[in-house]
């Protein structure tokens, strides 16, 4: 059966969403598509819960549900992966908001430690879940590195220190500018840097490819080709509908975080805002050239300002580097942008000018305008929840999140702590099919600062 009532629309240029951007990811080399690759549903079907979207949290979703016994159905637009979680830095790390203590104080006096205990939680959900099924993902560095670009931001991170080892229960470490070189941190652009210790980092395709793999053995029908034109209530049903099914569930949990389309959910419509990160990968280096920067380790690591750079190197040597993207999504300003990306890194890194970089690809993080994730049930429609909103920090939180729409699709109080920032439902953004001003006025105003 074919459907062409309801035609996807996001906010971006139609490239974003297809595979332009990941022609040359890194990732795909050790997880090509076709070891993702589901085939899409077909007729009518049906299923007591369906998952739409194939990534961290859809995945986490279904494989918590298909273990509690129950009868699911995720459903991919492309293929497991297609999105941020086959193609996003590696980090397995704090974060996911943007939203200071002030504002999080909003939702009780508790509201900060809650949402610090939500994210370490997160990074351990994951390293259960690795440990729990085997999966090699190339795990390697021991927390990571926040590095000073300016005397001032290293200032801030001293004042930072005794902060995080409160709020964690973990001690960070001041590393000084002199001592850079000695740890394998070395760049002459910055001023020291502060280690934390939770966190790691990890091949996200590859821990992908092992939740995949623990979802269909857990019981868990998965479809790739198989984009949710539209969702509707009939006859207490929720009804689903691809270009070539039609799908009935009990429940459904929407979990497409920064590729959703605006016509899937009116609620969802204006409440997420999505940015582009651009990434490039170098090819092995030998060690010789490792120690010329005065660069070994295998930390991951990122600066301290609001255009940040992330990086870390893998086990065998190669490069990761990543920052914020552009607003504008074609073939042509793909290129431009990995312009920009090797501009930088070669400013970062200057002994490696010469260092070859034949992987480059972009993807999508989600913002909110609360400044925080979202995770719970959608406003409305009874018997529907989503989760999105990472900020970034997805490979954590993403998977955590999925855990708890599991248990709130099964009408019980989440066995994991779900922060009250998280559990309310984001505002939309003022003026809201114009947002992506909002990252227009960010990025100008992070240049002239120099932040």
């Amino acid at each position: 059966m074919t459907d062409t009532r309801t035609s996807p629309r996001r906010i971006y240029g139609d490239f974003a969403y297809t595979r332009g951007p990941i022609e040359h990811c890194y990732w795909a080399e050790a997880v090509p598509e076709a070891a993702l690759a589901h085939a899409p549903v077909q007729g009518r079907a049906a299923c007591r819960v369906a998952v739409v979207g194939g990534g961290y949290t859809g995945l986490n979703a279904a494989l918590a549900l298909a273990e509690a016994g129950q009868d699911v159905m995720l459903l991919d637009a492309e293929f497991p992966g297609f999105g941020a979680s086959g193609r996003n830095g590696g980090f397995c790390c704090l974060g996911s908001h943007r939203a200071s203590d002030a504002r999080l104080r909003r939702f009780g006096p508790d509201g900060p430690s809650e949402v610090r205990q939500a994210e370490a939680a997160a990074i351990a959900h994951v390293e259960a879940l690795i440990g729990r099924f085997g999966i090699d993902v190339d795990r390697h560095s021991e927390g990571e590195v926040v590095l000073a670009h300016s005397p001032r931001a290293m200032e801030a991170l001293r004042r930072h220190a005794d902060e995080f080892t409160r709020d964690f229960g973990a001690e960070a470490r001041i590393i000084e500018r002199a001592d850079l070189a000695a740890e394998g941190l070395y760049s002459p652009g910055w001023y020291g840097g502060l280690h934390t210790p939770l966190g790691f980092a990890l091949h996200p395709r590859k821990y992908l490819a092992g939740l995949v793999a623990a979802a269909h053995g857990a019981g868990a029908r998965i479809h790739g080709a198989s984009p949710v034109l539209s969702l509707s209530q009939e006859g207490g049903k929720q009804v689903l509908v691809t270009p070539s099914a039609r799908i009935e569930a009990d429940r459904v949990i929407v979990a497409t975080n920064g590729y959703t389309a605006e016509t899937l959910l009116p609620w969802l419509r204006g409440r997420f805002l999505p940015a582009q990160s651009s990434v490039l990968t170098t090819r092995r280096m030998t060690e010789d050239e490792l120690k010329a920067q005065n660069y070994t380790s295998r930390q991951m690591a990122y600066e301290d300002r609001k255009l940040l750079h992330y990086f870390h190197l893998t086990p065998d040597g190669r490069m990761v580097f990543g920052q914020r993207g552009a607003l504008l999504s074609s073939a042509a300003n793909e290129a431009k942008v990995a312009a920009t990306v090797r501009a930088d890194f070669e400013a970062a890194f200057p002994a490696w000018r010469h260092v070859e970089s034949p992987h480059h690809w972009s993807g999508m993080v989600c913002l909110t305008a609360s400044l925080t994730p979202f995770c719970g049930p959608v406003p409305g429609m009874e018997g529907v929840f989503a989760g999105f909103g990472y900020h970034g920090n997805g490979v954590a939180m993403g998977s955590y999140t999925g855990a708890i729409l599991a248990d709130l699709a099964l009408g019980r109080a989440p066995q994991a702590l779900l922060p009250k920032a998280f559990a309310a439902p984001p505002p939309r953004f003022p003026f809201a099919p114009l947002r992506r001003g909002y990252l227009m006025a960010e990025y100008a105003g992070a240049k002239i600062l120099n932040n």
